[in-house]
């Protein structure tokens, strides 16, 4: 079975993200062996990529501003290409204040939803949803309209 890991900063503090997220999680059981791991925050974003380090597996995508802007289509195709290979995912989302850059460095791509700024435990339950749609969109459900 494929394997998603989700690396996070920051624990979820709201009941409704929280909720979100699991259900997102719930519907992906389906096509995938889904993990999330949050990391505590610390002082300063040296500290917290240290520990993102060590959690990284198979292909790095990090959620990062300056990164590539994909349709949901286009995420599709690239998370289809990757179990095509076998190849376990590990997206990451750094904390509130962003991510250092061995971080950025050590992905094999860098992914920005947009340019506008989200809050951050809301960018969780976005990108939940956009890796439940890639695998809908694989699967040829109606999903996806």
């Amino acid at each position: 079975m494929q394997k998603v890991n989700i690396v996070c900063v920051g624990k979820l503090k709201e009941k409704f993200y929280a909720e979100a997220v699991s259900e997102y999680c719930k519907r992906l059981t389906r096509f995938a062996q889904v993990t999330i791991k949050e990391l505590p925050e610390k002082r300063t974003l040296a500290e917290e990529g240290e520990l993102i380090l060590k959690e990284l597996r198979g292909c790095v995508i990090v959620l990062a501003v300056e990164g590539h802007k994909l349709s949901s289509e286009s995420l599709a195709e690239k998370v289809k290409t990757l179990c095509d290979a076998g190849k376990e995912m590990t997206f990451v989302i750094g904390s509130s204040c962003g991510l250092d850059g061995k971080v950025k460095n050590a992905a094999d791509y860098l992914l920005s939803f947009s340019d506008m700024t989200f809050p951050h435990q809301l960018m969780r339950v976005i990108l939940c949803e956009q890796v439940y749609r890639a695998f809908m969109i694989n699967s040829g459900s109606e999903y996806h309209k």
